[in-house]
């Protein structure tokens, strides 16, 4: 596979051990003795060189955005022109078809009081891309919009279903709020609702992974509101010192909640923020699916091959709510939103190539749409008939061995139920 992908590197240098005058050249300066003591010796700054010029610096050069197709789905040049099967290609396709499916139902659903809370990704269906990428046995660090990535991974839309109803078969045994998945048996951490504490905790697993030798990495995704937390500076600070095998993955989607990016930050976006910390850098169009994914099979086999961190900053636009706790309305126009579902749609950019291929027809998208609507709301049916997780699961997985107190708590808690079984509805609950 031929992928032109140029990471911005950050320049590594040990003056010590390597040749004055290979580095000066490098930066530009002459090799006579009275050029070399301009060069600045100080350990925490090994390529900068002395000026007599009194000049603050405030921006650098804008960093490129990797494109591999334009809007309409035409791939700029032939030498990106993805190497991907049929099959592949049509998997992630239905893959966002079936994202959408379910995004609709279970919006509609927290809607009519059925599940408590929802999240959609309309407009960043593309991170799939990045999921067909990734060997299966990376460990996933996710912030709370990466359905995507799990669907693509074989988590079921049945699965999917029982962890927002908080049901019986809910792998997290119904103490999460909807769409805070994770399963071990596709290596995907659960999420936490605290924003970014999941980019520490993926920093450790790789640097465990390179101590290991596994040959595996983390791959951590956030948006750009996260970025913002402390847990983002120390996360990438210590990813870079220690060179830990990690993909960090930033979906720049214009909206912190309710705070657009341009009062957010200054400076060029958050790809900047990677080199200031020595760590390789892409910016990639982010609705565009084989950005996306040529950008993360790159940065994997950096990751994995040189034990070193890269930052993927995916340039894109959230066209729904924040959540089903926010009303966009309130900080931006319906035309805008409007205007970017037409102007620079992820699946319809994806469905203009695979006609371009023929491999696809706009008559397949009706059907494909309906069996996908169908099967969602089969599983939402199923899920929502399926009595809640048994009372006593709530003091299970955080001891080895329950303590005393916990124990007395357990036996109060069966006494009353036991006592006033119509109050606290048991029959609503899975008997252990």
């Amino acid at each position: 596979m031929r992928w032109h992908v140029q990471l911005c590197k950050h320049p590594r240098a040990s003056v010590l051990a390597q040749d004055s005058a290979r580095l000066a050249a490098a930066a530009g300066v002459s090799t006579t003795s009275t050029a070399q003591r301009k060069k600045v010796m100080f350990p925490g700054a090994l390529n900068s060189v002395y000026t007599h010029k009194l000049q603050f610096a405030s921006n650098v050069e804008s960093i490129p955005t990797y494109q591999v197709m334009d809007t309409d789905g035409n791939v700029l040049d032939a030498a990106n022109e993805p190497q991907v099967s049929r099959e592949e290609a049509l998997y992630i396709y239905r893959n966002m078809h079936m994202l959408n499916a379910m995004d609709q139902v279970l919006y509609e659903a927290q809607r009519q009081g059925r599940i408590s809370f929802y999240m959609t990704s309309f407009g960043e269906e593309a991170l799939i891309g990045s999921a067909a990428a990734l060997d299966s046995n990376d460990l996933v660090f996710g912030q709370y919009r990466e359905a995507g990535v799990l669907l693509h991974r074989g988590f079921t839309i049945e699965q999917f279903m029982n962890q927002c109803y908080s049901n019986e078969r809910d792998l997290g045994k119904g103490r999460q709020m909807p769409v805070h998945y994770g399963t071990r048996e596709l290596n995907f951490q659960t999420i936490s609702s605290p924003l970014a504490t999941q980019i520490p905790q993926a920093a450790g697993a790789a640097y465990a992974m390179r101590r290991d030798g596994s040959k595996q990495c983390a791959v951590c995704y956030f948006g750009e509101g996260a970025a913002s937390e402390g847990d983002f500076h120390a996360g990438l600070n210590m990813a870079a010192t220690l060179g830990c095998p990690v993909i960090f993955y930033c979906r720049n989607n214009g909206y912190a909640i309710s705070t657009p990016s341009v009062e957010q930050y200054r400076g060029d976006g958050i790809a900047s923020r990677g080199i200031g910390y020595g760590i390789d850098t892409i910016r990639v169009d982010g609705n565009d699916i084989w950005a996306v994914y040529a950008a993360t099979k790159a940065a994997r086999k950096i990751a994995v091959e040189h034990n070193r961190p890269v930052l993927i900053e995916a340039m894109t636009y959230r066209v729904s709510h924040h959540s089903t706790s926010d009303d966009s309305s309130a900080y931006r126009s319906k035309k805008e939103v409007e205007d970017w579902s037409k102007r620079d749609n992820p699946v319809s950019r994806m469905r203009a190539w695979l006609e371009r291929k023929g491999w696809w027809t706009m008559g397949d998208d009706a059907e494909i749409t309906k069996s996908a609507k169908a099967e969602v709301l089969r599983a939402f049916a199923a899920a929502e008939k399926l009595k809640k997780p048994s009372i006593g699961l709530m003091f299970e997985d955080v001891y080895d061995e329950l303590p005393p107190v916990l124990e007395r708590e357990r036996s109060e808690i069966e006494a009353l139920v036991k006592k006033y079984p119509d109050y606290y509805q048991v029959n609503d609950f899975a008997r252990k």
